[in-house]
Formats: C-alpha cells, structure tokens, sequence
C-alpha cells in the first residue's frame, strides 16, 4: 500500500523545495570500509592511534583533519589519504535506493556537495554506479569546509536557487550544522551509523520507499 503524503514516517510531508543537495560518503555511497583502510594506514605510519583518527575524521575535509591533528605538512599528508583512497574503492557501493531516487530529479535540481576531493568522488561515484551531476562541489571549490556553510550555499548558487530553498541530504553533525548555518532544511541518512545522529533533524535509514514528486511549486518527498 502506498503510505499518505503526509504520514508521519514522511519527512517534510507536503513541503516544496526548489532543489536538493546531497552529502556523498555515507548519504549517497557507502565509503567507509575504504576510507578507513586508508586512515589506519595512514595513522599506524605516522604514529597516530587509528582509533582516534577514524573518529574524528568523518564528514570534514581531510586537510581539515590534518589540521586538526597538527601535521606540520597537512596538504602533502592530504594528498597521501586522497592518493591512497582513489586506488582503494573496494566496498564502495551506492545507499540503498539511492540510484533510483536520483533518477526521480530533473538534472538542474540536484547538486552533491562533498568533503572529498573531486578526483576523489569521481573516483567514488563511478564506482557506486551513480552519474556525476552537473554540479559538484567539493573540496576544492571553498576555503573552509563543513560545518561552515559555504559548500552548500556555493551548491545553491549554481543551481540558481537560494539555499533556504533546498532540502541537504546528509549522515554527519557537521553537514547538518553547514546547512543549518546555510538556512536549508537537513535530512539525516543513517545507514551507515551504529548509533543515533546526535541531532533534531528528521531522519530516514536510506532511500528506500522514498520517490520524489515534481510541481510546479518545486519537488517534494513521499513515502510509497
């Protein structure tokens, strides 16, 4: 049976968003096994507990993470994971119901707005099987990375639309702290985690059940 629009398991039952923009490791592929390999390695050759790291580095730029650990070369020690992590996808693999779901929106009305590097997440996306959109932004194309907001309000831009218009599709408290900030409404994805997102946006597992409606007033989500 097809659920009502406006069931509760739906989120933001009857709202209307001019466009989405999607969060890539963890809210449309699955990259953990991958990333991980690469920060273990990394962490065991220079000396840092693997644990730690993993824990701090999901979600934000990885010279961010280098930064933050205090490197004294953070974008040579990037480059290493970025190099490392583009010849290791192995396991990577789209969320389930991602790929159809994007079928369901116009190409101008969806943007990926990722932490990671561009030859990174092309790397990731062709392996995932999922099209590279017209707009993609990434590590690259800002100066400060999640949960500054400037990703998503860059993503919003080229789409055309204002960022308080969008809906971001996101798995970490730092995406959905840069959307907040941004003013667009957050989605929680959260197959990849073990344990609640510590945050009060709406959530959904994956994008199973879920298809889009388009209107002339914008897009919204429904629970089939």
């Amino acid at each position: 049976m097809t659920a009502s629009p406006h069931s509760p398991a739906t989120p933001y039952a009857g709202r209307r968003f001019a466009a989405f923009l999607f969060d890539m490791d963890g809210t449309l592929i699955t990259s953990i096994e991958s990333a991980n390999r690469a920060w273990t390695r990394w962490s065991e050759r220079r000396g840092f507990d693997p644990a730690y790291v993993l824990s701090i580095m999901h979600g934000v730029r990885t010279v961010e993470t280098m930064r933050r650990l205090g490197v004294d070369d953070p974008e040579a020690e990037a480059a290493w994971i970025t190099r490392t992590e583009i010849d290791d996808t192995d396991g990577v693999e789209p969320i389930p119901g991602a790929v159809a779901f994007l079928r369901g929106i116009p190409a101008d009305r969806w943007a990926i707005v990722t932490s990671a590097s561009r030859p990174l997440a092309e790397a990731r996306l062709a392996q995932a099987g999922i099209a590279i959109p017209p707009v993609l932004v990434t590590s690259e194309d800002v100066e400060r990375g999640k949960p500054d907001p400037a990703c998503f309000l860059l993503g919003a831009k080229r789409l055309g639309v204002d960022a308080t218009q969008c809906l971001v599709f996101e798995d970490t408290v730092a995406g959905l702290t840069a959307a907040d900030a941004a003013g667009a409404a957050g989605l929680t994805i959260t197959v990849t985690h073990s344990h609640p997102v510590a945050t009060p946006h709406p959530s959904v597992r994956d994008y199973e059940g879920l298809s889009v409606v388009l209107g002339p007033d914008g897009m919204s989500i429904i629970t089939r």
